[in-house]
């Protein structure tokens, strides 16, 4: 049985990360997925919009995964890989080369790493500043 792992944020979780955990899933046959803590998030991003309990909630509703872990480390190490028994590594290609070496260095070293393209015109960036802009175009006072 071929076990694929992705790390994720998954805030406000979208129709891209639907498509991208699709897109994983199809290379294996058990599809984890490790979402960062709040605190790694805010270090690295920005505070989360929703936080963890909600997020392993939504994702471990989606039907493309099998297996939800929090608290997943942005740095992933040839134990972790060992822990859960992860035969392939997967990210979306957002990341730089500089910032892959950072938190995807052991699986590349070790051939099981791959890429998968982000689906394009959908981020929750991009739900977050639509957000802000329908608050400033609407007729009400902003909450």
């Amino acid at each position: 049985m071929m076990r694929v792992y992705a790390d994720m944020t998954a805030d406000l979780f979208h129709a891209g990360h639907v498509e991208f955990l699709k897109k994983a899933r199809a290379l294996g046959d058990y599809m984890i997925v490790g979402l960062m803590s709040d605190e790694d998030i805010t270090r690295w991003k920005r505070p989360p919009i929703l936080n963890l309990e909600d997020r392993i909630a939504v994702v471990a509703a989606c039907k493309f995964v099998d297996e939800a872990i929090p608290n997943a480390p942005w740095i992933i190490d040839a134990d972790w890989i060992a822990l859960h028994n992860i035969d392939l590594v997967v990210h979306g290609d957002d990341y730089t080369d500089q910032e892959l070496k950072f938190s995807h260095n052991v699986p590349i070293e070790m051939g099981i790493f791959r890429s998968i393209p982000y689906t394009p015109g959908i981020s929750t960036t991009q739900i977050i500043m639509r957000c802000k802009e329908a608050e400033l175009g609407s007729d009400r006072p902003p909450s």
